[in-house]
């Protein structure tokens, strides 16, 4: 503990409330007892709290994928359980990769239009119930407030599951002629849903999210807004955390309680499970009419307003762990990561000190005024192995290490997070000023670029391709997705997923063309359908 004290203190204050020797708590309930190879101790109930334990020691995912997951989760130091079953507290490190990733999707939601607002956590119960098949599809998420101030309230109300509802509200005030059209609305706000089962990041009672709402005066018009936010959260996951989502939509058993279309990107884990890691969905007028949110056209008649809503969530940086992690821990894509370089300064005499530290801080400086996003690691009370892991844990992209020699040759060694070991270590790089920030900007746009390729591989060799009810339920059993024509009932849907456990991902936009016959039913089929056990 002493020895944990002494590091928080010479740490920088990026992360106030870093402890790496303490042994964290279970995320989310207690595991059972897991048997792996003799070199490692055995995992139980408490993530790393045998005393045996390496310290920077995870699950093999290859063992435990789940166990994994949730080692990396807390040794990474992204979240903590809270105090209330299915929730979780999100430390500093996940709280920048949400920032990060809400400072990327502001930028380009103004420029579609989009402003930001607030809109009240607390929702009346009566307007969850005005649209029917809203209040059906979000009933048993519902959180809902009996009492207040001491009192029994008159009318529930709810914790905010989603927004249509009250935007309405909103909208039903502010909209009053086509003049007001379209209106394009955004907030960054937390959300409250009762799931029975819990998983960190991905299933939690509340949970951060991004929500856009739109109103139309015309359904083409809210069918293309639909269309572009989802396309617009695909290339974010692309290109900014190498994460190679299939875009499509919805069948009408998975669209969204009330929508008339749900629109959705689907990633594939590392463990093959599919992440549905964005919606948009076409509300048609569905909630305009149960909230009377109408307006006046050119010619003086009065129309009900065409609506969109669109959600990603913080099950993304779930999706970022689960996508790129290893057996080391968190491997983070550059452009997304709070830490792209870190520092590790080396010494053994103490007359070495002054000097490679002066030479770290002065490659820190040159890094940090090029953009990039550096930490210098000059604490004396952890073996520069132990930063080595504790770093690499962390997922941070690149590291330096400068030593006395690299001092007298003016040069770093440079180290790869995607490339481990002796092999993704580079000798002699120059720390003149030019040549260091280009060479730094040249890795990262490296690891960004490797990242993606390694995840696109992993999926589209885990996709199959089937022409029959079989060939789905083999490729299912063998954990991959199953891709082919379907044009089958929605009771023939459940059938797949009451004997599979495998659900219609999505109708991807990208359709081989041909002519098609539907694996289930052998009749004519226009789109091909994708199906995985999901999240």
């Amino acid at each position: 503990m002493l020895l944990a004290v002494r590091r928080l203190r010479s740490l920088s204050l990026l992360y106030p409330t870093f402890s790496p020797r303490r042994r964290l708590p279970p995320l989310f309930g207690v595991r059972g007892k897991v048997s792996i190879s003799p070199s490692l101790p055995e995992f139980a109930g408490k993530i790393s709290t045998s005393p045996s334990l390496p310290e920077f020691a995870v699950t093999p995912r290859s063992v435990d994928f789940n166990a994994w997951f949730q080692d990396v989760i807390a040794k990474a130091e992204l979240a903590d359980d809270g105090p209330v079953k299915g929730t979780m507290i999100y430390r500093p490190y996940a709280y920048k990769i949400w920032e990060a990733i809400q400072k990327y999707l502001d930028v380009k939601f103004e420029k579609i239009g989009h402003r930001n607002l607030y809109l009240p956590q607390l929702i009346p119960n009566k307007f969850i119930e005005k649209e029917a098949s809203h209040i059906e599809g979000f009933s048993p998420e519902l959180a809902i407030v009996t009492i207040g101030g001491g009192k029994e309230l008159e009318e529930k109300l709810v914790l905010r599951p989603t927004s249509e509802t009250i935007v309405n509200y909103a909208f039903d005030r502010w909209i009053r002629s086509y003049r007001d059209l379209p209106c394009m609305i955004n907030q960054w706000v937390n959300v409250t849903r009762w799931e029975k089962r819990t998983k960190p990041f991905l299933r939690t009672l509340e949970f951060l999210w991004q929500e856009g709402h739109t109103a139309h005066a015309t359904f083409e018009e809210a069918e293309k807004m639909a269309l572009q936010m989802i396309n617009l959260y695909k290339d974010f996951a692309y290109e900014q955390i190498a994460l190679p989502v299939i875009a499509g939509r919805k069948s009408k058993a998975e669209t969204f309680a009330g929508a008339t279309c749900t629109y959705t990107i689907e990633a594939m884990m590392g463990d093959k499970r599919a992440l549905q890691s964005g919606t948009s969905h076409n509300l048609g007028q569905n909630f305009s009419r149960a909230f009377e949110t109408r307006f006046m056209k050119e010619n003086g008649d009065m129309q009900h307003v065409w609506q969109t809503s669109s959600a990603v969530s913080t099950r993304l940086i779930g999706g970022i762990i689960m996508t790129h992690g290893d057996d080391t821990g968190l491997m983070l894509p550059p452009r997304i990561a709070p830490i792209q370089v870190v520092i590790v300064p080396i010494w053994n005499k103490s007359d070495e000190e002054t000097s490679v530290l002066e030479a770290a801080t002065t490659v820190h400086n040159t890094l940090t005024e090029a953009g990039i996003r550096v930490e210098l690691d000059k604490s004396n009370q952890e073996t520069p192995g132990w930063k080595f892991n504790f770093w690499e844990m962390k997922g941070v992209p690149l590291r330096l290490e400068i030593g006395p020699r690299d001092v007298t040759n003016k040069s770093v060694v440079v180290s790869r997070r995607t490339v481990p070991g002796k092999v993704g270590k580079e000798f002699g790089v120059s720390m003149e000023a030019s040549t260091l920030v280009n060479y730094v900007k040249s890795r990262l746009e490296e690891i960004q670029d490797v990242l993606l390729q390694r995840a696109i591989s992993f999926r589209d060799s885990n996709i199959v391709d089937v022409s029959s009810y079989g060939e789905l339920k083999e490729a299912i059993a063998e954990g991959k997705w199953a891709r082919g024509p379907w044009s089958a009932s929605a009771a023939e849907e459940l059938k797949v997923k009451k004997e599979t456990s495998a659900t219609l991902r999505c109708f991807p936009f990208e359709q081989p063309e041909g002519d098609k016959k539907c694996f289930m039913t052998g009749k004519p089929a226009e789109e091909v359908a994708i199906f995985a056990k999901s999240y």
